[in-house]
């Protein structure tokens, strides 16, 4: 079984503060396809806010994730249970959910052992969601900027399975029954150019940046952009997402 990777133990909190939130329409997108509403599970829940959410649709959420300082610093709840596991492996029974969630994360899975071990955890007619958001779009200007800075600079730090982002999860393997739809979503906020930087540092090719050349390219790239950067900006992540049904058994 491939091992997943835990790009983000050591910036928790700042992937709880820069991370960004996922809009009202993904979630009344998925929950339209849910027959019933006893009990969720978050896969690889990160911060908890995708926990968070469900917990206020289910009576009951589960939440996993492989990295105990991102469960430490997860979003709480009377009906959340977090628990430190690996998504392809684990110890709920069978037919237990009415709903999977990954957010932001199914890349970074062994696809066909988690496909296996979700289609044991979800009830004959639940659903398994998945969702990705691609690089962030600002005006014409920083755009340009930013891409080059993630393509040129970056670029060659980031892990493989980024791929998978980059082509909008469109070739990402599936193997469950997919419910075809052509839904996407947005993701729309504004950032101050600190709130900016911030962000681009809970990126795990910057991450690899650095433990690779020994410093942090993020500086320059600030300096370069700053001058084009007035106040807040708006910013806008493309996002993806593909739903399905357990495979029958």
């Amino acid at each position: 079984m491939k091992t997943t990777k835990d790009n983000f133990s050591d910036q928790s909190a700042n992937y709880q503060r820069y991370r960004p939130v996922y809009p009202e329409v993904l979630y009344d997108f998925i929950l339209s396809h849910c027959s019933a509403f006893s009990s969720a599970l978050d896969c690889a829940t990160g911060n908890g806010q995708v926990a968070s959410v469900l917990s206020k649709q289910f009576a009951e959420v589960h939440a996993t994730d492989i990295s105990q300082n991102q469960l430490d610093e997860a979003s709480r709840a009377s009906n959340i249970r977090y628990s430190r596991q690996r998504a392809e492996k684990t110890n709920f029974p069978d037919n237990a959910f009415d709903l999977i969630t990954v957010g932001q994360a199914y890349h970074w899975f062994d696809f066909m052992a988690f496909g296996k071990e979700a289609s044991r955890l979800l009830k004959p007619d639940g659903v398994i969601a998945i969702w990705t958001y691609g690089l962030l779009r600002l005006n014409e200007t920083l755009t340009s900027a930013l891409d080059k800075f993630y393509q040129d600079v970056t670029g060659p730090y980031w892990d493989e399975e980024r791929k998978w982002v980059d082509q909008e999860y469109q070739t990402v393997p599936f193997p469950f029954e997919e419910i075809s739809t052509d839904f996407s979503f947005q993701i729309r906020t504004e950032f101050t150019i600190e709130q900016f930087e911030g962000y681009l540092n809970t990126w795990s090719g910057v991450k690899h940046f650095i433990a690779k050349e020994g410093y942090n390219p993020i500086g320059a790239f600030i300096a370069e952009i700053k001058p084009h950067w007035k106040g807040q900006q708006k910013v806008a992540y493309p996002g993806f997402v593909r739903l399905g049904k357990p495979l029958k058994k």
